[in-house]
């Protein structure tokens, strides 16, 4: 197929967008320095350790190719951005601000349409590009996917097929349909990191957030949490509110320095004392944290955007529905199919899931019933990003000897298209990696029965097998949020099980 007849020879379809889409996937993350400098880009810095660029930073053409899409830089200004980095709770962060934003704007009538751009999704792709809280529907996204693929390859079609990559190109498609759509206020989640970020050719975000930081994506953003920090504070601009939860010492240190070098105001968050005890969208306690960071960002929005004095602040009553209408799948989730209850929470780092260990304990002790329903785990963690086996590690720790009756691990595919296949696209990978999970498993959990499946069906329809059996069961669904994102496919499609 010629590039320079690229946009007039394939079917503007959805599924057509999927696969150019996922043509732009990088095999693997870069090892190897740039081979060419960039303005304003040089090295990461020496806070603690040693550390270096490595590949080409994802903020690079960027700017760009929204010129060539013919969005200015006023134009991203004018969706009233808010741009949100950490290392956990983004997500959460992110949908506790939208909910509290549709809250606000029902009672006051702004603001009248919001955009939400998170990474990575569950189940299917257009989750990361939301309008008021729902995923764009397929037939709009396959319309502003292709008008961005046609316009980028009418200005360049020779380098078309070698510039923007698959998140790069993502977000080109967020920013196009936000501006076509007339939001006017985003919710911008970063990729990874923030300096380099492709998400930082944002240059006046009305407010910049940071959630909690911890030891991820460390050949990237490393090898310190102070070098970790220095890129998550990429993200504050001068003029912009700029928050953050509150962190250690050394790395609220390296947070307040970059705040104080951009001529930012930077506040730490800590638990609002004035959230309800009783919601359960407020369990875990990192959960009310959170929701206290989304509040503070949210009330300096308003301040900041609202055109009257009456809608210049949140109203008691927005942040009461704003957390009941709380709503973030595979974060803290619970599905009752009767006696059998799924235990889903995204947790892919070694921060995570020890949270989502002790959640999952104190969740399932509070519903147990009168009956010992046992506890089962399904883990599974496909990534070159980190070492899947401390996080298990660190989930495995989070449990007492004997908490955790079956221990079921799995494989999943990262990338799969379940509305189109149910078969396991993974039974050609490396399964050894399930036996070094078991190896670390039963160093503390030795009475657990450990079972390996090669996909996610299997791993869910053996846990039910267990309920069957016993009248019921609690298991954890963790590790990754390609495998929840899975779990929750074939849970609401129990006939593909």
């Amino acid at each position: 197929m010629s590039r320079k007849n690229f946009a007039g020879t394939v079917e503007r379809s959805y599924k057509n967008a999927m696969d150019i889409l996922n043509r732009r996937r990088r095999p693997a993350r870069p090892t190897s320095k740039p081979t060419v400098s960039y303005a304003g880009i040089d090295r990461m810095p020496d806070l603690k350790g040693t550390s270096d660029l490595h590949g080409t930073p994802s903020i690079i053409g960027m700017e760009q190719w929204l010129q060539h899409l013919g969005h200015s830089a006023t134009d991203i200004d004018r969706l009233n951005i808010i741009h949100v980095a950490g290392t956990k709770g983004k997500g959460s962060t992110c949908a506790f601000i939208d909910s509290f934003l549709q809250c606000h704007s029902e009672r006051s009538g702004y603001p009248c349409k919001t955009g939400l751009y998170t990474s990575p999704h569950l189940i299917v792709p257009e989750e990361r590009i939301r309008i008021n809280m729902k995923p764009l529907e397929r037939s709009l996204f396959a319309k502003y996917f292709f008008e961005v693929v046609e316009l980028l390859s009418k200005k360049d079609p020779e380098d078309f097929e070698v510039r923007p990559r698959f998140l790069q190109l993502f977000l080109l498609v967020a920013f196009h349909t936000f501006i076509q759509e007339g939001v006017d206020a985003a919710i911008i989640e970063t990729h990874h990191g923030g300096e380099y970020d492709a998400t930082n050719v944002v240059d006046h975000p009305v407010v910049a957030a940071i959630t909690s930081l911890g030891m991820d994506h460390v050949n990237q953003l490393g090898p310190s949490i102070e070098n970790i920090a220095w890129h998550k504070a990429g993200i504050f601009k001068h003029g912009a509110a700029a928050f953050s939860v509150v962190e250690d010492g050394p790395v609220a240190k390296v947070l307040q320095d970059r705040a104080a070098a951009k001529g930012v105001d930077l506040k730490f968050v800590n638990v609002d004392p004035s959230l309800p005890q009783d919601e359960i969208n407020l369990k875990p306690s990192v959960q009310r944290l959170n929701c206290s960071l989304a509040l503070a960002v949210v009330r300096a929005f308003i301040r900041r955007k609202a055109s009257t004095v009456m809608d210049s602040y949140l109203h008691p009553d927005d942040v009461i529905n704003g957390i009941r209408r709380f709503s973030w799948p595979g974060r803290f989730q619970i599905i009752a199919k009767q006696n059998n209850r799924w235990f889903l929470d995204g947790a892919h780092n070694e921060m995570s899931v020890d949270v989502a260990g002790k959640w999952f304990m104190e969740a399932s002790a509070a519903i147990q019933g009168p009956y010992p329903y046992p506890r089962i785990l399904i883990f599974g963690h496909v990534t070159e990003q980190r070492d899947a086996t401390a996080v298990i590690r660190s989930l495995a720790s989070s449990f007492q000897p004997g908490d955790i009756q079956i221990a079921i691990f799995t494989m999943y595919d990262p990338v799969q298209d379940f509305e189109a296949t149910t078969e396991n696209l993974v039974k050609h990978a490396d399964l050894s990696i399930l036996q070094d999970f078991s190896y670390v498993w039963t160093a503390r959990h030795a009475k657990s029965e450990v079972i390996f499946t090669a996909d996610v069906p299997h791993a869910l329809a053996r846990a039910r097998e267990f309920g069957d059996v016993n009248g019921g069961m609690q298991t954890l669904v963790t590790g990754s949020q390609h495998l929840v994102g899975a779990a929750l496919f074939y849970l609401n499609q129990p006939s593909r099980l």
